[in-house]
């Protein structure tokens, strides 16, 4: 199933116009039970049984609470991640404005503070 998801996410990834390799460089990735998409390192974008999430600013993710999308959640009863919302099925279904979303997340998250490197981590300690 992960890999699946993996594929589906590189596919999305593939459509609907989106030119992201010149503003950063785009990798996909298993994530937990299913996939996560990163930019420059930062991770803006996930593929899990729970749905499609995109990472995204405040206003940007209430824009799409108002338009049907829902707060992530990877289980029951877990905690809300807070800075994504999983994109409903009548966004998913339209190429142009997902495209767009999807833009909109990799410029929000490349605006954020850099992943920090093991090597960076293990000095701390």
């Amino acid at each position: 199933m992960v890999d699946s998801h993996l594929r589906a996410l590189r596919s999305i990834l593939s459509t609907g116009g989106l030119d992201l390799e010149r503003s950063a460089t785009i990798e996909c990735k298993h994530f937990f039970s299913g996939a996560a998409a990163y930019a420059d390192g930062r991770i803006f974008m996930t593929l899990t049984p729970v749905g499609l999430a995109l990472k995204l600013c405040a206003s940007d993710r209430a824009v799409l609470l108002d338009q049907g999308a829902a707060a992530l959640r990877y289980f029951p009863g877990g905690p809300i991640k807070k800075d994504y919302v999983v994109i409903p099925e009548s966004l998913r279904s339209d190429d142009f404005a997902l495209a767009r979303w999807i833009s909109t997340s990799v410029e929000f998250c490349k605006s954020l503070p850099g992943p920090r490197s093991a090597h960076a981590l293990s000095r701390r300690r």
